[in-house]
């Protein structure tokens, strides 16, 4: 039998995660849009935004920043490397261990993609109030630490 009429999710857009996930591909698809002109992808942009917002970054935390595997990682700073916005270094502290600092001209693409990304943000979120935003923010927070507590148990 054919469904001849809108099709209805009203079952599923009863749980938060599929509207979460509902939420993070409009979301998704917008900020891959608004970083296409800097050649960022997301995770891209994540990474260089932590490491400029924190020189000296070891690859260990920025992968723990971004909730990946060390291994994963790797081709993303070789990417971000490779186009001049990032340099790779010996730790002064423990020659053994790498460090991560923004270039000029990464902290210069860094400042220009997060306006980008703002101004995505803001067409979003335009009918949300400000009250609103800060009861989402911390219901997300809530849940990954929520989500975070299952995982340990």
């Amino acid at each position: 039998m054919e469904v001849e009429t809108e099709p209805d999710d009203k079952v599923l857009r009863g749980f938060a995660g599929y509207g979460l996930k509902r939420a993070w591909l409009a979301v998704h698809s917008e900020l891959t849009s608004a970083l296409e002109r800097f050649d960022l992808k997301l995770i891209t942009y994540s990474a260089l935004a932590l490491i400029v917002a924190n020189p000296g970054l070891r690859p260990s935390q920025l992968a723990e920043l971004l909730a990946l595997e060390r291994s994963n990682l790797v081709g993303f700073l070789d990417q971000l490397e490779k186009s001049g916005l990032i340099r790779r270094s010996a730790s002064r502290v423990d020659r053994r261990a790498q460090v991560l600092t923004a270039t000029d001209a990464g902290r210069e693409v860094c400042r220009k993609a997060t306006e980008a990304i703002a101004r995505s943000e803001e067409a979003m979120l335009g009918q949300v109030t400000q009250a609103e935003r800060s009861v989402l923010t911390g219901a997300l927070r809530k849940i990954e630490t929520a989500a975070a507590r299952l995982r340990e148990e």
